[in-house]
């Protein structure tokens, strides 16, 4: 489980494609405190680390259906990656709860610059079985974009926006977000509980 506060935008240093799975090979500040079988958040997808050559970079492996899922496929040697550990269970939850488990992708439709900040658009597309199973946002609520625990403002359908502070946009990959971008969107846990509750 994660909180959605990233530690830190990582580089890519490799990607590798064997058999329809990707390993990324990834260059971080903490790379000598990880170990094998550890669960990273990578723009907010669980993987689990595989490889520790001893050269200040690691391997995770996405599988297909993660790739499908999410925005791993596009990253290349040279991207940004958020990167969060796993939580700390007697610490405190600064960002919300956020399994790793990346619901779609949404696309950046519009980023405004205001007072300093940004607003960043996205729209995504769910099927109305699935919004009916909790696959929205609602207003200042809280949705992952990129591994990045956000409140949400101007909730719409199948869009949102979320304001970014100057210290987020610079320690995260949102500086690299333009117009068109596809980024990784998990929806709020409690919100698909509560919408698989009412089914009973």
């Amino acid at each position: 489980m994660f909180s959605g506060i990233v530690e830190e935008a990582a580089q890519v240093v490799d990607v590798v494609r064997k058999d329809g799975n990707v390993d990324l090979r990834v260059k971080c500040s903490f790379t000598d405190e990880l170990k094998i079988d550890q669960s990273v958040a990578h723009n907010g997808v669980c993987l689990t680390v595989v490889s520790l050559p001893g050269d200040g970079t690691y391997t995770v492996t996405a599988i297909q259906e993660t790739l499908d899922r999410s925005n791993l496929g596009l990253l290349e040697a040279g991207s940004l990656v958020n990167l969060e550990r796993s939580m700390v269970m007697n610490g405190r939850l600064d960002g919300h709860i956020v399994q790793g488990h990346v619901d779609c992708t949404a696309v950046c439709e519009a980023i405004e610059e205001v007072e300093g900040s940004r607003y960043y658009k996205f729209a995504y597309n769910v099927a109305p079985e699935m919004a009916a199973k909790g696959y929205v946002t609602v207003e200042k609520g809280s949705v992952t974009v990129n591994g990045v625990s956000l409140t949400v403002c101007d909730s719409d359908r199948y869009s949102f926006r979320v304001a970014i502070i100057p210290y987020t946009f610079e320690h995260t990959n949102f500086k690299e977000i333009e117009v068109g971008t596809k980024v990784n969107i998990e929806f709020d846990i409690i919100g698909k509980y509560l919408a698989r509750m009412k089914e009973f």
